[in-house]
């Protein structure tokens, strides 16, 4: 009985499998409004989710520590250290409200809460992703500005801080509203595993608001980390030239730092705006499933890299500004 079941099954099984996948193919189009994206292999599809329960698990506890130290020591928060919490509250909200839901779908091979939930996936985690991007170039421009000029280094002065802050959350929002009023839209990403804004239908509508969205949420943040970092290592050059050993030191931990902070920036972000072009404005079948979920990891990666960079990488964080 049991063996004749298991041939039954067996016998059915290339028949159930083209069932399930025309049924899917079906589904995905009349809720995306678009071709279902290239599929991984199973063994593809567990190598995503390990990849993402390591960055969601690591995320969460980095970007928790560093939230437990800001709170429980008085000495840390200062203005400067605001501005690194708000960026470990977005990385741990992605950590919370976005990585589950991927490394679920991952371990099913499919996208698991419909529609709705693609849409409020895509919405929750391109904000979270903006304010990170925008709240490390308001970073960089605030320690620019503290370093050449005295008056704004005031350790009790959090008007600066909360001004950038603020600017960060309503700026990110600004930009991920549209897609759900219409202009583009938030449907499967990759392969079919996470969500995001709309890269794949070739329409003027959704291309501008995507070069809209490339340029000013990404070339735009980058180039205030180049300015700003640029012109802090030029006044520290400077004084260096007539200064101590111990500022010369200084110049070059400054500068590890720097150049660590725009290439890390570049590894985690870049490969995902290009990725993004290519999906828009090349050929449908150009970018493979592999090549399509590779820079999604790599963003989602950035809520790991972050705490260790402009906390645990910068001892003057633990200090007072």
């Amino acid at each position: 009985m049991i063996a004749s079941n298991l041939s039954l099954n067996c016998a059915h099984c290339p028949v159930e499998r083209a069932a399930a996948t025309t049924a899917t193919t079906y589904a995905y189009e009349e809720w995306s409004g678009s071709l279902p994206p290239p599929s991984l292999s199973p063994t593809g599809h567990l190598v995503v989710a390990v990849c993402l329960g390591f960055i969601g698990t690591s995320g969460f506890l980095s970007n928790f520590l560093v939230l437990t130290l800001f709170c429980r020591y008085r000495v840390l928060r200062t203005p400067m250290n605001l501005l690194l919490v708000s960026i470990s509250v977005s990385d741990l909200l992605v950590s919370v409200l976005g990585t589950p839901f991927s490394f679920a779908a991952s371990t099913q091979g499919r996208w698991l809460i419909g529609r709705t939930g693609c849409v409020w996936y895509g919405f929750v985690n391109a904000c979270l992703g903006i304010v990170s991007m925008i709240s490390l170039a308001v970073l960089s421009y605030e320690r620019y500005c503290t370093m050449v000029s005295p008056t704004m280094a005031d350790g009790k002065n959090f008007r600066p801080a909360l001004g950038g802050i603020c600017f960060s959350w309503l700026y990110s929002v600004a930009w991920t509203v549209p897609p759900l009023l219409g202009w583009s839209k938030y449907g499967p990403e990759g392969p079919g595993t996470t969500c995001s804004v709309d890269w794949r239908t070739q329409t003027a509508n959704n291309i501008s608001y995507i070069i809209c969205l490339f340029t000013f949420c990404l070339v735009l943040p980058f180039g205030v980390i180049l300015y700003s970092y640029g012109k802090l290592l030029h006044a520290i050059r400077q004084v260096s030239s007539v200064s101590s050993v111990v500022t010369r030191r200084r110049e070059q931990r400054v500068l590890l730092m720097v150049v660590t902070m725009v290439v890390c920036y570049l590894l985690c972000w870049l490969p995902y705006g290009v990725a993004a072009l290519i999906a828009t404005f090349g050929p449908q079948d150009l970018l493979t499933a592999e090549a399509s979920i590779t820079p999604s990891l790599l963003a989602k990666f950035s809520t790991v890299v972050n705490p260790f960079i402009y906390i645990f990488m910068n001892k003057q964080n633990m200090q007072r500004q």
